[in-house]
């Protein structure tokens, strides 16, 4: 009798053993803090498409045990359900926590851009601020059919992206991205904007190219409603608006390089063949040179009214500009600049 107690007391003492041993795995695969990182919290981001394989890979650096993660994960069906997006994981979280972070909304980001010159610099940008890649995101800015559908061309497409902070998923898809910018577009040309471009005899996307070069040709807000009264004041005489950034950028778009930096434009450049080359074409450019911001978009629409037809950089007050009525003032303004560019040699 009393060795069966004894051996019944060890099974029972065994049984508590393994069922303690089983306890504790539970515990340490589900419960127990399996973090590593020192900052109170690290954010993960996963691809569209990328496997439970690749989550593993992003993760080891972060965790304890990798090996405990996925057996909760597989336990949990997560390793054959894997979601894309940018998730926060927080210091001190178990594998039943990271996983069901994984599981949950995708975090918002805040994606900015602003003077970007072309559709491909754009591109670039968002690209580093979202999942879709460079090329997917200008496949998708310059989808012919979404073009012709919203009245847009490759040359003007640019007018259509506000700079600004916006909020999106991280693994937003690139249509979507575009999408939202489309609306973001409409919603910015209300029709009391549009009212402002009628009565100056433009369409948004005139505005949009005019301003843009309004941009360029002042660094000062608060003179770029000057500047985009004289060119309106050209536009209502007929005159070409002979804007030297329209130069730059055509070389620019000739030559393929939009690195270049040019400091001074020349008489010879002035006969460059392009619909860019305002000194060549009249009216305003097929698309704007670069992405104007909003001040310069306001500055065309809320122009000041004045008699103004030309204006040079003035050396004596650095970003701002000499401004004439004629061409005998304008002169005089011009030869105080190009005598301060010849004495400071700048040549190009």
């Amino acid at each position: 009798m009393k060795y069966r107690k004894k051996i019944l007391s060890i099974i029972v003492l065994m049984g508590l053993a393994v069922g303690l041993y089983f306890v504790y795995l539970f515990g340490k695969t589900f419960f127990w803090d399996n973090t590593i990182f020192e900052k109170s919290k690290v954010y993960v981001y996963i691809n569209e498409g990328d496997d439970f394989t690749k989550v593993t890979s992003a993760l080891t650096p972060l965790l304890k045990s990798i090996s405990d993660f996925s057996i909760a994960a597989q336990k949990k069906g997560y390793s054959s359900r894997v979601k894309s997006g940018k998730f926060v994981l927080l210091r001190g979280s178990n594998n039943n926590e990271i996983i069901n972070a994984l599981r949950g909304k995708s975090l918002t980001v805040r994606v900015t851009f602003n003077n970007q010159e072309r559709l491909e610099d754009l591109a670039g940008r968002v690209a580093q601020q979202i999942a879709p890649d460079s090329i997917t995101l200008l496949k998708a800015f310059l989808d012919s059919e979404f073009l012709a559908a919203k009245g847009f061309s490759k040359e003007n497409a640019l007018g259509m992206y506000l700079p600004n902070t916006y909020d999106f998923f991280w693994n937003t898809t690139a249509e979507n991205f575009r999408d939202n910018m489309w609306k973001s577009y409409q919603k910015f040309w209300s029709e009391d904007r549009k009212s402002k471009a009628t009565a100056l005899g433009l369409t948004p996307k005139e505005v949009m190219s005019l301003a843009a070069i309004v941009q360029k040709e002042s660094q000062k807000a608060d003179e770029r409603p000057r500047v985009a009264g004289v060119y309106l004041n050209r536009l209502k005489r007929k005159m070409k608006l002979q804007a030297d950034p329209t130069v730059i950028y055509a070389m620019k778009l000739q030559l393929q390089n939009f690195d270049m930096v040019i400091k001074r434009v020349l008489y010879k450049d002035l006969e460059i063949k392009s619909p860019y080359n305002t000194y060549q074409y009249r009216g305003v450019p097929p698309g704007p040179i670069t992405m104007p911001d909003m001040s310069s978009i306001k500055a065309v629409l809320n122009a000041e009214q004045h008699s103004y037809l030309y204006f040079v950089a003035n050396p004596n007050n650095p970003g701002y500009h000499l401004f004439a009525k004629n061409g005998r003032e304008h002169n005089r303004n011009k030869k105080i600049y190009t005598n301060w560019l010849d004495r400071n040699r700048v040549y190009r």
